[in-house]
């Protein structure tokens, strides 16, 4: 069965907001609530990116019964992957077991700030991998020296770990990273309902783990309202993980996106009342074999309108895919 799940987003509102949300997403039914873990926002009008971390430690004491994840959290630069490890084992015992870390390769636009430049994108994916193996060898609670080529951990021991650690899953685009989540991740994440890398992560070894998409919605009584927020907040969505990671900042996103007009986002993103059309965009991650989809609603200042709608016509009939 499909479990169905609410996502913090980061870049649209402010930490307090976001608890508020994740309170009331759990009470409204959704099963499981992933965060993003930017140091930007996409673009200038979404106007936020407060600490996903700090807010997943409150967001741990407002909720009982929702799974928790990070969609995703770079492990290279912005972050080293030991403090990831202590920060997601720290999450792991507030939540009593709740928390998945979500891992991927990260963005230009946030790991640029500690100013260290952006690598191409195979050794992006090596140090990827060096990262991975250190934050697994933390989790077995055990001193840990790693002599990387890009990484290197010196003696390391995470001395509050949950038994078991925290599940790990691994965003995944290509051959390589699907490899990788194989090998390591307890779930594979992508942001397409692409059923090749379903069927690529099964053959790789990932047969019966977890499968985690997300997809962008933008509910409003107002369909025209609607296509207008979309466009406004997330017209950046269309230019696909290879373009988006290398962007440097919400300038470059502005530039990327200033010809994309409101009808073309209103083509890939459901906007309005129509319960039926925000089905369908999740029924493809359904019908390509996710076994997880989080929602994405965009508008900071529709989330309650939102999420009550959600629990009285959307989950339900979300649940009927299932």
């Amino acid at each position: 069965m499909t479990r169905f799940g609410y996502t913090l987003m980061c870049e649209q509102a402010d930490p307090r907001q976001l608890v508020r949300d994740a309170a009331h997403a759990e009470r409204a039914g959704f099963e499981f609530e992933v965060i993003s873990d930017h140091f930007f926002p996409w673009l200038d009008s979404m106007g936020h990116s407060p600490n996903a971390w700090v807010t997943l430690g409150a967001v741990a004491s407002v909720t009982e019964r929702v799974d928790l994840m990070t969609y995703v959290t770079c492990p290279t630069m912005r972050y080293h992957p030991a403090v990831v490890a202590q920060q997601a084992a720290t999450v792991g015992l507030l939540s009593e077991g709740r928390f998945l870390l979500g891992l991927g390769a990260g963005e230009n636009l946030n790991e640029h700030v500690v100013g260290r430049g952006w690598p191409p994108v195979n050794v992006r994916h090596e140090m990827f991998e060096e990262a991975v193996q250190i934050i697994r060898g933390l989790f077995g609670g055990e001193y840990v020296n790693f002599p990387g080529r890009y990484l290197r951990v010196d003696s390391a021991k995470l001395w509050d770990v949950g038994d078991p650690p925290p599940r790990i899953g691994i965003a995944v685009s290509g051959q390589q990273s699907i490899r990788l989540a194989a090998d390591f991740a307890d779930a594979m994440i992508a942001v397409e309902p692409d059923p090749s890398l379903v069927s690529q992560y099964d053959a790789a070894g990932g047969s019966g783990k977890p499968r985690i998409g997300q997809v962008p919605i933008c509910w409003d009584p107002s369909e025209d309202a609607a296509v207008k927020r979309a466009h406004e907040l997330f017209r950046w969505f269309g230019g696909g993980w290879k373009v988006n990671a290398e962007l440097p900042g919400t300038a470059a996103f502005a530039a990327a996106t200033q010809f994309v007009k409101p009808e073309d986002v209103a083509d890939s993103i459901p906007c309005g009342p129509d319960v039926g059309a925000h089905v369908k965009a999740v029924k493809e991650f359904v019908d390509a074999g996710f076994t997880d989809v989080a929602l994405v609603q965009i508008g900071a200042d529709t989330q309650t309108g939102f999420l009550g709608w959600a629990e009285q016509e959307l989950l339900p009939a979300l649940r009927k895919l299932s």
